[in-house]
């Protein structure tokens, strides 16, 4: 069975096989909400293609993505605190697929598996980190330099160097006008970073576009390959 998933490779290998022989092996489409706001987790899933965003509402306001799941993470790591109910909705930005177990299960697979819980809850800081350079990043850095690192970001996960991303799409990862986001993606056609069209973006220039971020995506790279490698 593939595996594919970084947290499920660092475990030991008994308790990787332990644990996903309690999982199944999903499709994830294009919009699926895969967890709700204030609602119980009823999955916990680890992807393995595809990406899920993780998108803050705030009344009448448009949505704002707070951060991005791929394989190098997984979606329900709260649960290791005890804390059962999702904070942010989670719909599939990029389709693939995942490992995927009832929310029951894995609380018992982390009570029989003292590495599991110490997988899961490094990840966790990993991501209160990343949250919290995400709102400093939001704040003090330009349009350009942000969607630059979410583009990298994207390409992380994406395991292709084209992906689909529409105007409207990036305007909710940046919190901004659409207007904004035909300006900073102009910009990095310009300088032949990146090709896109229609809702198509490809990487030209992966270290162009990587110069272009600002130092939070070399800080969250940092920050997991701490906690990680």
């Amino acid at each position: 069975m593939p595996i594919l998933n970084r947290l499920l490779e660092v475990l030991p290998p008994q308790a990787r096989d332990r644990l996903l022989r309690e999982c199944e092996l999903v499709s994830l489409a294009f919009d699926t909400v895969v967890c709700e706001r204030d609602r119980s987790f009823r999955y916990v899933y680890f992807p393995l293609g595809g990406i899920i965003s993780l998108v803050a509402t705030v009344g009448a306001h448009p949505p704002l993505e707070i951060a991005l799941i791929g394989n190098e993470g997984m979606l329900g790591a709260t649960i290791v605190l005890g804390v059962d109910k999702a904070r942010l909705q989670g719909i599939v930005q990029g389709a693939g697929t995942a490992w995927r177990i009832p929310a029951p299960r894995f609380r018992r697979a982390m009570r029989e598996s003292p590495a599991l819980c110490r997988v899961v809850k490094r990840y966790l800081f990993v991501v209160i980190t990343q949250l919290s350079q995400s709102t400093a990043c939001t704040r003090f850095h330009e349009v350009e330099a942000r969607l630059s690192r979410w583009l990298l970001m994207t390409h992380d996960r994406a395991h292709a160097d084209r992906f689909h991303l529409t105007h409207l799409l990036l305007a909710d990862m940046l919190g901004v006008r659409r207007s904004a986001v035909t300006i900073a993606a102009g910009a990095l056609q310009r300088r032949k970073l990146i090709r896109y069209a229609r809702g198509e973006i490809d990487i030209v220039d992966r270290n162009g576009l990587e110069a272009a971020s600002c130092e939070c995506y070399r800080n969250v790279i940092g920050d997991y390959q701490r906690m990680f490698d």
